[in-house]
């Protein structure tokens, strides 16, 4: 009798802090609050709207890739891309603030075998992408941000 693999399991949330008061709060205390949640680290990423041409900040989730950071696309396992995923691609310049720095960053998306790698490495930042990329077809794109300024 063979065994299957059981199927992630999502770790539970606080949602206390989400979206738009997220970003306020971030902002306000230069990410003394907010900064840190669920026990992982948030970045604040400003995309352009691909429709309205206006900034678009989103707290998301991200891990540490040498001078660069990464994000997930995952949407908590969505059928469909997130909005500030599909903005990146129609403008590849972002925002991104890490506690009180902000800065300028060109976002790509990792390709194999770059792409497994990051992903393993963000999995044990927050174990939830293994169930995200469960609840769906698509793949999760793994987006590496690479600041164009001095950190």
């Amino acid at each position: 009798m063979s065994e299957q693999n059981p199927a992630p399991v999502a770790r539970p949330v606080d949602t206390s802090l989400l979206g738009d008061e997220h970003v306020r709060v971030y902002r306000e205390t230069n990410g003394e609050h907010g900064y840190i949640w669920n026990g992982v680290p948030i970045l604040l990423l400003t995309t352009t709207g691909r429709r309205s041409g206006e900034p678009r900040t989103t707290p998301i989730i991200f891990t540490p890739y040498g001078n660069s950071w990464v994000i997930m696309a995952s949407r908590g396992g969505s059928p469909t891309h997130p909005a500030w995923y599909l903005n990146l691609l129609d403008e590849a310049r972002v925002q991104v603030q890490v506690k009180a720095d902000i800065c300028e960053a060109v976002a790509r998306t990792a390709a194999s075998p770059e792409r497994e790698q990051i992903w393993a490495e963000a999995v044990k930042t927050w174990p939830n992408y293994d169930v995200y990329q469960s609840r769906t077809s698509r793949q999760i794109p793994v987006v590496v941000l690479e600041p164009v300024c001095k950190q």
